[in-house]
């Protein structure tokens, strides 16, 4: 396939886009830096800077994953402008471009999270029917992923990718928390009865192929594993992966104090499941997470 990318320097973007190289795709990145770009991907990857610089080029598919990071920075009214505009603007303009195109991908990837269905309590069980709960999560998610089902068509089958906790060696959550854990500074944060839906990047890149290959899969996929744990367990499994205690516990109201409401991501968890996913015919490789931590760590 010939593959048009966004969020390719991303912690996904990178595993993905090679793992796509490697099973003989060609891949091209829309980037905003072609130098900073081409210092961390893969050298086989076509870099651009503007849309148009691809003429009337076809594309098999598109894989659009570019954002903002969500939880790096607290949600100032600034920040959360960006948070949209890194998402829902950016994927307006790729929409406006492949619609102008002669000829459609037959497929569309577009990133999304399970932040689409709200705060919920934790004995909620949200698969892709569940009813969201309105707030600044869900309505990012939402306009995204409206965004990119102005791409669909009878030719052209949109996948929302609802994605979790990604769990992998290089970047993503584990990024920020493996130091601690380390340095036996880690522990479960509030109460840790919120619940963590995560997924191995393994098992996210084996899905995203799935769905990118699997004429007769459309609409929205919840990217978790079947098994998310409370943030109590992810925290001890965590520990015992790095040989280390997890006896400190990082209180609620502090994290509010230093992130505002970008807190809930830590404070507040969701209780996903993978129902389309799994319908789908997809078998997971980590379903637990002390196999996930053991591989990863």
């Amino acid at each position: 396939m010939k593959i048009l990318f966004t969020g390719a320097t991303g912690f996904i973007g990178k595993a993905f886009t090679s793992v796509l190289l490697d099973n003989g795709h060609e891949v091209f990145a829309w980037v905003r830096s072609i130098e900073k770009a081409r210092a961390v991907l893969d050298r086989r990857i076509h870099t651009f800077i503007n849309l148009e610089d691809l003429g009337d080029q076809y594309f098999d598919a598109v894989i659009n994953l570019a954002g903002a990071p969500i939880a790096d920075k607290r949600w100032t009214d600034s920040r959360k402008l960006l948070l949209r505009k890194s998402r829902i603007d950016l994927t307006k303009t790729l929409a406006e471009y492949i619609n102008g195109l002669e000829q459609k991908p037959a497929v569309v990837l577009s990133g999304s999270a399970i932040g689409y269905y709200g705060s919920q309590p934790a004995d909620t069980l949200l698969d892709e029917s569940a009813e969201a709960v309105a707030g600044f999560q869900h309505s990012l998610c939402a306009d995204w992923e409206a965004a990119a089902l102005a791409l669909q068509s009878d030719t052209t089958r949109v996948c929302l990718l609802r994605t979790g906790i990604v769990l992998g060696k290089e970047g993503g959550v584990l990024g920020k928390m493996l130091l601690p854990f380390k340095l036996g500074l880690g522990g479960p944060i509030g109460d840790g009865q919120q619940m963590m839906s995560w997924i191995h990047l393994q098992d996210w890149i084996n899905a995203g192929l799935l769905l990118l290959t699997n004429e007769s899969l459309r609409g929205p996929y919840n990217l978790v594993s079947p098994n998310p744990v409370n943030n109590e367990k992810f925290s001890r499994a965590l520990a015992t992966a790095v040989h280390r205690p997890a006896i400190f516990r990082v209180p609620c109201f502090a994290l509010n104090m230093a992130m505002g409401d970008a807190s809930e991501l830590l404070c507040k968890g969701l209780h996903v499941l993978p129902k389309r996913l799994t319908e789908a015919g997809y078998r997971f490789e980590f379903t637990d997470i002390d196999t996930a931590f053991a591989d990863i760590i």
